[in-house]
């Protein structure tokens, strides 16, 4: 199953990539759909619309649309998620956001790091580790900094399928792991 969405998350991508070059959108749709993904996060009613089987297309395209209508994205943003939204593939709008910004980054030849940290960054704080990354991962590092204050200290970054966790939380973990082995 996983793979199915990933291939439908793919495709639409794609898709959606040649659009919005085609228009001189590319960053345009960009940012609409890390908003977008922002959103879906911070607000659980919309990820419940979105995934819900029990909601109409008809429900469902008017409730995106009033979302999107209100941050303001680009024209073409909101034809496409309304096309996804007609198809009843709304549940895989996170994989695709996904999958559009990882194709966006590797044509621009960017390395995208996904980085969680305890609370917001700074831009100073975000250019450091662009900075350490840019030594391991080329001269473009693209980062995407989302906040999980359950961290409680600490980073955790991811690039490609590499993970990097330096968070508080789990050298917690460790060390209650490794206490309850020596007792």
């Amino acid at each position: 199953m996983a793979t199915q969405k990933t291939g439908l998350a793919e495709r639409y991508a794609v898709a959606l990539y040649d659009l919005a070059d085609g228009a001189k959108a590319l960053d345009a749709v960009a940012g609409d759909l890390k908003a977008l993904g922002q959103a879906i996060v911070e607000v659980p009613d919309l990820a419940r619309v979105l995934n819900s089987p029990v909601l109409s297309r008809a429900d469902q395209s008017k409730a995106i649309a009033a979302v999107l209508e209100k941050s303001g994205a680009h024209e073409l943003t909101r034809r496409f998620i309304g096309v996804i939204a007609q198809n009843r593939r709304l549940a895989a709008l996170t994989e695709i956001s996904k999958a559009f910004l990882a194709l966006l980054a590797q044509k621009r030849g960017e390395v995208l790091a996904e980085v969680v940290a305890a609370q917001p960054l700074t831009d100073a704080q975000v250019e450091k580790v662009k900075d350490a990354l840019k030594g391991t991962y080329g001269s473009k590092v693209v980062v995407d900094v989302k906040v999980d204050a359950g961290l409680i200290g600490g980073l955790i970054v991811k690039v490609g399928s590499k993970l990097i966790d330096h968070s508080l939380k789990t050298k917690l973990m460790r060390l209650q792991l490794a206490m309850k082995g020596v007792g």
